[in-house]
């Protein structure tokens, strides 16, 4: 397995917390940015690790931000991205389990590092359960390929 990681300013510290982990459990990654503590538009690094997931160079995405939140709003702009900011161990374990995320956003201004790895390590492990379930993230995909349209550049 292979994962994009991004964050902003908010979430740099707890990326790096995650990065340590993700080396501890031998998951492969590649790190978009922000590389500090300096202000930055936290739009573009999720736009970066979102753009390489839709091109099958990783199989999911973490990103960071103060709240997760943001992250979160940036990646599902993207057709195919089902992001998920997730506060607890059951809700990471529910969204890979029920809804097949392919992005979990953490806050590094809301979650302790040690909550963090524990959410992180159940998202990575959790496979997705299938059977019910399928229909429900097929019922999502149609609605995907309903609703995202190309957006003339007057309407944003």
């Amino acid at each position: 397995m292979k994962i994009a990681l991004a964050s902003d300013q908010g979430g740099f510290r707890l990326k790096q917390e995650v990065i340590a982990l993700v080396r501890e459990m031998k998951v492969e990654f590649e790190d978009f940015g922000n590389h500090s503590e300096e202000p930055v538009n936290y739009v573009e690094y999720g736009m970066k690790a979102c753009e390489s997931f839709l091109a099958g160079n990783c199989d999911r995405v973490i990103l960071f931000c103060g709240t997760g939140l943001g992250m979160a709003i940036v990646a599902n702009k993207f057709k195919g991205i089902r992001a998920t900011p997730c506060w607890s161990v059951d809700a990471a374990t529910v969204s890979r389990k029920h809804n097949n995320a392919n992005c979990l956003t953490l806050g590094g201004r809301v979650l302790p590092p040690e909550t963090a790895k524990a959410i992180v390590r159940a998202w990575l492990t959790t496979e997705f359960e299938g059977g019910r379930h399928s229909l429900r993230v097929g019922t999502i995909l149609a609605l995907e390929d309903k609703n995202f349209k190309p957006v003339e550049r007057s309407r944003r």
